[in-house]
């Protein structure tokens, strides 16, 4: 039996709409709000979480939650809360080589402050550049061991000079709080299903700008619609405030039945989807089911690198939750670098990936255990309307191949999921089917 629930009595009074969107507007709404997020700076602490929490929050209502600086968690500790104000490089005769106000990217994420003069080869270890991308900034941070570091274009420090340089980092820490976003939609039962994506990384459009924007306009949609899952989205700095959001949620995981992680739902490529450590949960299989583009999804076996997948799936939780993705995390040259930017996002490419969460959705609120009616034999269909008046076809249209799909497996022993994996018939057009039996009374 696919879901966690055996069967749902009110399925009749939930609309599921299976149905492709053209319209780009919401797909132009997505974009807008990346393009918003997209200049904040942003780290695992500080004002940048919290103003990138305020921007959503115009789209959806989120709850806020502080976790002070210094508190356990798990094997972990909330580190300061880290601020900068500005950071530059100027060379013997005062010319900028890094401003930070070109470039959030410029300094390593939670560097400590600096003000030194150098020499060049005092400063290269210091200096982080992509030789591979000379045009392109890459992105580095050093979180949880102090260190400071310069991130700029590689050709720009091959033509810096010998220095000696003028180095300033006007950074400083204090005992405040990690802040993350939640939001809930209220459903008809006690159980759960999670939506994630890091908030942490600073202009980069396509992790994660597009993951958070396409998040907050499936919660949006979800405020209007009736549905038996509750819907948890969590908006949290990577790694720690995940491990932050288990802590506090601990006494409820057992009511957590579905979940995805999502990231990098901007570009073009993919889609791409990691399979949760459990390998075949109910999220595994319907991510199988679902299409992005019409393509289906790429399925990786689970693996301990990654995104916050890992918090949710290490042993002591190992919870059904997935990771999705237009292209993977690393495979694309723009991954941490400059070049993820707003032109690397397009409003049709975030459509598409809202578009396939929305289908989870729609599979997960869909999916019940039907019962046949009529079981002895295959009941008959042609004077419903639902088979041809003429025999001797080759084969059978899909319309009524699918019926006859749900009629034969119908047998209180597999959900509508079970039957679109066994058959290969979409699960849309089993739930279709479904809906039209249960309406000439052969199936409950």
């Amino acid at each position: 039996m696919a879901g966690g629930r055996a069967s749902c009595a009110g399925f009749g009074l939930i609309a599921m709409d299976f149905s492709p969107q053209t319209n780009l507007s919401i797909g132009d709404d997505i974009y807008q709000l990346a393009s918003r997020l997209f200049p904040i700076c942003r780290s695992i602490t500080g004002p940048g979480v919290r103003e990138t929490l305020a921007v959503m929050a115009e789209t959806i209502s989120l709850a806020v939650h502080d976790v002070p600086s210094g508190r356990q968690v798990f094997d972990w500790v909330v580190p300061p809360e880290w601020r900068i104000s500005g950071a530059t490089i100027l060379d013997a005769s005062g010319r900028k080589i890094v401003d930070f106000a070109d470039s959030n990217l410029h300094v390593m994420g939670y560097s400590i402050p600096v003000r030194r003069t150098m020499t060049r080869s005092e400063l290269e270890p210091h200096i982080h550049t992509a030789p591979d991308q000379p045009d392109a900034i890459p992105y580095r941070t050093s979180y949880y061991q102090p260190n400071w570091g310069f991130c700029l274009a590689h050709n720009r420090w091959q033509e810096a000079g010998d220095g000696p340089f003028e180095v300033v980092i006007d950074s400083h820490f204090h005992e405040g709080s990690l802040t993350y976003g939640t939001f809930t939609h209220k459903g008809t039962s006690e159980r759960d299903v999670l939506f994630s994506a890091h908030i942490c990384h600073p202009s980069m459009a396509n992790d994660n700008c597009s993951g958070l924007a396409v998040l907050a306009h499936v919660a949006q949609a979800l405020r209007g619609r009736t549905t038996w899952y509750n819907y948890h989205f969590l908006f949290a700095p990577g790694t720690i405030g995940a491990l932050c959001w288990l802590q506090e949620n601990e006494q409820h995981l057992h009511r957590l039945d579905h979940g995805l992680v999502v990231s990098c739902l901007g570009d073009s490529g993919g889609p791409t989807y990691k399979r949760s450590r459990q390998g075949n949960a109910v999220i595994d299989r319907i991510m199988a089911q679902v299409e992005c583009d019409g393509r289906k999804a790429s399925l990786q076996d689970f693996s301990p690198y990654g995104y916050d997948e890992r918090q949710f799936c290490s042993p002591g939780f190992n919870l059904p939750v997935g990771l999705l993705q237009r292209s993977a995390h690393g495979s694309f040259p723009q991954y941490h670098t400059s070049d993820d930017n707003l032109s690397f996002i397009t409003p049709g490419d975030l459509q598409a990936s809202y578009r396939m969460i929305m289908d989870v959705i729609d599979i997960l609120e869909a999916d019940y255990v039907p019962v046949n009616l009529s079981p002895k034999g295959e009941p008959q269909l042609g004077r419903r309307g639902l088979y041809s008046a003429t025999g001797g076809h080759r084969t059978a249209p899909p319309d009524t191949l699918a019926c006859l799909w749900v009629l034969n497996l119908a047998d209180g022993n597999h959900s509508l999921l079970d039957m679109a994996e066994r058959s290969g018939v979409p699960f849309a057009t089993l739930a279709d089917s479904a809906r039209r039996l249960r309406e000439i009374q052969l199936l409950t």
